[in-house]
């Protein structure tokens, strides 16, 4: 029984494993582009991206380089222009995307489709605070995201003057409307005119793998066996021979005279 038990448990974990959840976002890196970096939809196209702001692609080896949008050149904050705030790529590595919250704004979406509607979702991504280059002052920034209409939104950064918050990851649950939702990214910044930019990364979306029940692999402990009572000595039932009296003596009885004077 308890090989069995192993044996259940041991195909459950890998039937698990084998049926680790698939990646649901397209391009999730912006690493794709159909016309190098820039401005989204206008100087260049993210494939299974759309873009309706002031939305911008940079080069993660070079964050701070000058990209083209609608207005000319754009650049953010960095140690290539004379801010020494720690401004790099994401972790995920290559392209980032950066998106003024406080001017023209306008979220990034993407369809995800083959999602099974009342089922959860984890979309995780990175991100951070960041500062067009040419401004001054101190900045916030935020994102707010959001999958089939509902919306979660990040921790609000303040930056320094010039700076950059660095790169943190987040990740949020959200239960599927329809099979096909949208999932959304919105930059929203402060103040308007001293460009706030939020940056943003490898963005991933997966369903939340199914909790195992309690005791589903547990394994069954080898119940003892009972054990047999050993037979009780046989112990004698006759009943005790009885007491005989004791023999009476056969000896033959002797008359005894006795004399008497008679006077």
């Amino acid at each position: 029984m308890r090989i069995l038990a192993l044996a259940i448990a041991t195909a459950f974990v890998s039937t698990a494993a084998s049926a680790a959840p698939i990646e649901l976002v397209t391009n999730g890196g912006f690493e794709t582009t159909t016309n190098g970096l820039g401005q989204f939809s206008n100087n260049t196209m993210v494939p299974g991206w759309t873009s309706s702001g002031y939305n911008f692609v940079f080069d993660g080896a070079n964050p701070s380089a000058a990209v083209q949008g609608q207005f000319g050149g754009l650049a953010l904050w960095g140690p290539g222009n004379g801010s020494d705030n720690g401004l790099t790529g994401s972790p995920a590595g290559g392209n980032f995307v950066g998106a003024d919250g406080a001017f023209e704004v306008g979220a990034i979406t993407q369809t995800l489709s083959g999602l099974t509607a009342g089922h959860r979702y984890d979309v995780s991504f990175y991100w951070g605070g960041a500062q067009q280059d040419g401004f001054n002052g101190i900045t916030t920034e935020q994102w707010i995201v959001s999958l089939g209409g509902i919306s979660q939104s990040t921790a609000v950064l303040t930056n320094a003057n010039h700076g950059f918050t660095g790169w943190q990851k987040t990740t949020f649950t959200f239960t599927a409307q329809t099979a096909n939702d949208v999932l959304s990214f919105l930059a929203v910044g402060t103040p308007n005119g001293e460009p706030p930019f939020s940056v943003l990364d490898g963005v991933s979306a997966k369903a939340v793998a199914p909790v195992a029940e309690p005791g589903a692999l547990a394994i069954r402990r080898r119940q003892p066996r009972p054990r047999r009572r050993r037979a009780s000595p046989q112990v004698s039932r006759r009943r005790p021979e009885p007491l005989q009296p004791p023999e009476m003596s056969t000896a033959t009885a002797v008359p005894i005279f006795v004399s008497a004077q008679i006077g």
